[in-house]
């Protein structure tokens, strides 16, 4: 039969409103720890807020299953079970001190959609998985996708053994404390075979005001970028008195200064070749235990976020990297210790997918921007797999990863009908109408 006209869609969408507002609020108090909230990865804060989206989806009479690496997943069942699944889902932490719709937006989005097709007495023609993600948020063991990627078997070698920052426990030990196994994954299981996977679908806060600035609710991703990082770099030089002339210095500070110039000209002449990067030095200091008024620092840490939307531009970049290296190190006399690098690479979005999405906005009367997105989401781990991937961004004035993220609950709701409207499609996965659970 054919699935519900757009009016419907957007109506009951709409109707959840309410349920969606006590969610939100839920999530934060889950995570609360002013300003902003801490939903800490394998740890309490995620915990509480999987317990919340769990509750939900039992309300909803979804079935629950998690995998090795705790991830949480909330399936409304097809009509062919055998069937390749939609995936919809994001990540439910959070960096120290954050917003609280930073990935937590998109698994509600999922519970949004599902709870839709209840209401709206749908059958989906496959399973539709609304996956609770585990840390997203890299600040904490400094792995990217730790969650998706344990789903998907593509974890990093060594990934298990690096410590959370502030606990100095390590990510397999945090894992088995939440009912994880992180035996199982160093052993190479995956929950998910990406060809048993029809798409993935993600919902994200705008973590740029590309959408407030065109006074627009939602926005199609046209891409992910993927990133070069170094998380724990230094600088050796040599400490020295103040008043040592320049041409007997070993200078670690002045060196890490020139490496942030010349990584800041990068970035300039790349943009005006026209090619989308960013770079960013998130730690940049002396050594603490060593530094002075009178002391030429002979020490300094600093970590880097290389990002680009090609893998050939990451190449290009991290050859460009160490050219610059060498040239700071021969002409300051220091050396640089990069350490242990971590990669990701650039999610590409399906053409199909994003045209589907913008074509479901049109018949749902909300006009969308079509705008790359500047930071690392889940979907590029999917994508990156070989799953069929798009995103869908919702408008929010205060950026990402600021306690003070602001995402009006219409504009939610405006990216939820998108996407309801598009697993109802053509596109999407074909819907059967069964007896309205609610009239």
């Amino acid at each position: 039969m054919d699935a519900p006209d757009p009016h419907t869609i957007r109506a009951t969408v709409q109707a959840q409103r309410g349920a969606m507002e006590t969610l939100f609020a839920q999530l934060r108090q889950d995570g609360l720890d002013e300003p902003g909230v801490s939903r800490d990865p394998y740890g309490a804060g995620e915990q509480r807020a999987h317990a919340t989206v769990t509750q939900a989806a039992e309300a909803l009479g979804l079935e629950i299953g998690h995998d090795d690496a705790a991830n949480l997943y909330l399936t409304l069942p097809g009509r062919d079970r055998s069937a390749p699944v939609l995936v919809i889902g994001s990540h439910l932490d959070s960096v120290p001190h954050g917003g609280n719709f930073d990935g937590a937006a998109g698994v509600l989005a999922g519970l949004a959609v599902v709870a839709s097709f209840r209401r709206l007495g749908l059958t989906p023609d496959r399973d539709i998985v609304v996956m609770g993600i585990r840390a997203e948020e890299s600040v904490w063991f400094q792995v990217s996708y730790i969650g998706s990627r344990g789903s998907l078997g593509t974890l990093p070698e060594g990934a298990l053994d690096v410590p959370r920052v502030d606990t100095g426990r390590t990510l397999a030990d945090h894992i088995a404390a939440c009912g994880g196994n992180p035996d199982a994954l160093r052993a190479g299981s995956r929950h998910f075979d990406p060809a048993r996977i029809h798409a993935y679908l993600e919902l994200h806060i705008e973590q740029a005001p590309n959408l407030v600035e065109a006074g627009r609710s939602v926005a199609i991703c046209t891409g992910i970028p993927g990133n070069i990082r170094y998380p724990d770099a230094r600088i050796e030089g040599r400490h020295d008195h103040v008043g040592l002339p320049r041409r007997f210095r070993h200078d670690a500070a002045m060196a890490g200064a020139e490496f942030a110039m010349a990584m800041e000209s990068l970035w300039v002449e790349h943009e005006g070749r026209g090619i989308p990067m960013a770079c960013t030095f998130g730690r940049f200091h002396t050594d603490p235990a060593a530094h002075g008024l009178t002391i030429v620092p002979g020490a300094f840490h600093f970590s880097l976020d290389v990002r680009a939307y090609d893998e050939a531009v990451l190449t290009e970049l991290e050859a460009s990297i160490g050219r610059i290296i060498n040239g700071i190190e021969q002409r300051r006399a220091v050396r640089f210790h990069p350490g242990p690098t971590a990669r990701a690479a650039p999610g590409r979005v399906d053409v199909a997918i994003k045209a589907g999405l913008e074509a479901a906005a049109q018949r749902q009367g909300i006009s969308v921007l079509q705008i790359g997105s500047p930071a690392s989401h889940d979907a590029a781990a999917f994508g990156a797999a070989g799953v069929p991937m798009g995103m869908v961004f919702v408008r929010n004035t205060n950026g990402s990863h600021n306690p003070d993220e602001m995402m009006e609950i219409d504009d939610f709701l405006d990216g939820v009908a998108v996407m309801t409207e598009w697993v109802c499609s053509a596109t999407g996965p074909v819907c059967y109408l069964a007896k309205p659970v609610i009239a």
